[in-house]
């Protein structure tokens, strides 16, 4: 990735907030309706894997094509619904790795994908 992640982030935002209301498609973008296309669409994308479990090197241009466009539907909802929300996604995953690095310290969790309550 280049460039500001923030920036690129708010110019997503602002392209998505754009799109919708050409398409007066606001009315339809309750927090639950959002919440709902992300699990719908995050099911998409992980159906692409489901009875494959291959490494990316392994898939072919055509499925690469699918999978990007399922991620950037992921991505778009979940842009929507933090938007909606008043949520910088950006600071919020920067908090959330923060808390991460606290419940998984690096001695207990280094080569382990046991969960924080179970070192």
């Amino acid at each position: 990735m280049t460039g500001d992640s923030s920036r690129d982030m708010q110019g997503l935002r602002d392209a998505l907030r754009d799109f919708v209301s050409e398409r007066d498609w606001d009315q339809f973008h309750t927090p639950r309706n959002l919440a709902s296309s992300i699990c719908i669409e995050s099911a998409e994308l992980l159906e692409r894997f489901q009875w494959a479990d291959r490494n990316s090197d392994e898939l072919t241009a055509d499925e690469m094509v699918a999978i990007r466009h399922d991620l950037a539907d992921v991505l778009l909802y979940l842009v929507r619904l933090a938007d909606k929300l008043g949520i910088d996604p950006i600071a919020a995953a920067h908090e959330k790795i923060e808390i991460n690095a606290s419940k998984y310290p690096i001695e207990k969790a280094r080569g382990s994908s046991r969960k924080y309550d179970q070192f």
